[in-house]
């Protein structure tokens, strides 16, 4: 019945052959959903900014501090020995040289094993917060050392110190504060204590204090 159907309309002229699938074109995307696209892509990148400046800097070299703290002890061995104090100074001033060569050292290393960026807006914040306590320990040691004041240098040093901990601390894990505040405590102690004590006390701390905050940060916060 169909073939009959099909023959008589062909022999009509009409033509029952199926249409073809006709597919729509799309128009292209509005000038106003692009804008809205490049809106997003603005706010993400705002927001992953802004996320950077309010992240902690977290290169603080946990085994750099480690080695540091091995430094300092040999440091005090041979300056416990030197009877002068220029030559006492001297050991010391070798010692800090060191002891800033090792610590920028590690935190490159271990900002480059973290794929993290070493100068982050948070890693600045914490070099200039750290770096000014000591360029002012600097210049006290050679106004102090002019004016015949030695017994008060390991005091200052240790005060020092441990206000540049806590004050790029602010904008680093807070175990960097903790170990800042007990170089304050023990360069106070430095300050009005003998003058024979303060040798034995940069060994506690530099030595000592290194250590332990070293592994802390080491086992804590990834080296």
């Amino acid at each position: 019945m169909r073939d009959k159907v099909l023959d008589l309309a062909a022999g009509a002229g009409l033509d029952f052959r199926p249409m073809p699938q006709i597919i729509p074109i799309r128009p292209p995307a509005p000038a106003s959903e692009s804008r809205l696209h490049d809106h997003a892509l603005n706010d993400l990148r705002f927001i992953r900014q802004t996320m950077e400046r309010a992240g902690v800097f977290t290169a603080v070299p946990g085994w750099g501090q480690v080695v540091v703290g091995g430094t300092a002890l040999a440091a005090a061995f041979f300056a416990a020995r030197e009877p002068r104090p220029a030559l006492w100074l001297a050991v010391w001033s070798v010692e800090a040289l060191a002891a800033a060569l090792i610590g920028v050292a590690a935190m490159a290393h271990k900002a480059r094993m973290a794929e993290a960026p070493l100068f982050s807006p948070s890693g600045r914040r914490f070099t200039l917060s750290f770096s000014l306590p000591l360029v002012a320990a600097a210049i006290l040691t050679v106004a102090l050392f002019r004016a015949g004041l030695h017994a008060l240098l390991p005091g200052m040093w240790l005060v020092l110190y441990g206000t540049a901990f806590v004050s790029g601390g602010a904008f680093s894990v807070p175990v960097v504060r903790a170990m800042g505040f007990c170089f304050m405590a023990i360069g106070v102690v430095a300050l009005f204590a003998p003058p024979g004590w303060g040798n034995a006390l940069m060994a506690g701390s530099f030595g000592l204090l290194h250590i332990v905050f070293g592994l802390v940060i080491a086992r804590r916060y990834g080296g």
